[in-house]
């Protein structure tokens, strides 16, 4: 499966994104609000400055503290962002995040950021592919 696929079986609405200079306090409000794990940071809403996800806040609220809250999203975000196209494989999306230990990849598409996927969006379509070939399988078993 490739991550159009993904793309096009998601709700259609815009990725959630925040300014750079809003606090993380702001951004876990966000977070709450959506029901979201992650944010994309930036300035017009097209092209990503960065990431801030839940387990950026928790782990530094757990070195710092609650005074951690009160900075601006750009000191904490994730800068140095690995996306994805649409035409790449679930399979390569995968191993990028399982390498990296992150959750939430942005997809980009002519320099322009089109959507963002999870990793749970990415599990998904890889249970429902096994499902239909399992499927497949038994109607060819069965002579259907």
């Amino acid at each position: 499966m490739q991550v159009h696929q993904i793309l096009r079986s998601k709700p259609k609405a815009s990725v959630i994104t925040v300014a750079p200079g809003a606090t993380v306090a702001e951004a876990a409000r966000l977070l709450a609000e959506r029901r979201i794990g992650a944010v994309v940071v930036s300035r017009d809403g097209e092209t990503p400055d960065g990431i801030l996800s839940e387990r950026d806040i928790v782990r530094d609220l757990g070195r710092r503290g609650e005074s951690c809250l009160s900075e601006k999203i750009e000191s904490l975000m994730t800068r140095n962002l690995i996306s994805c196209a649409p035409g790449d494989s679930t399979d390569v999306v995968l191993e990028k995040m399982t390498a990296g230990r992150f959750r939430h990849m942005p997809v980009m598409d002519d320099g322009k950021m089109v959507g963002i996927i999870s990793i749970g969006d990415v599990v998904a379509a890889h249970i429902s592919e096994l499902a239909m070939e399992k499927d497949a399988l038994a109607g060819m078993i069965m002579g259907n």
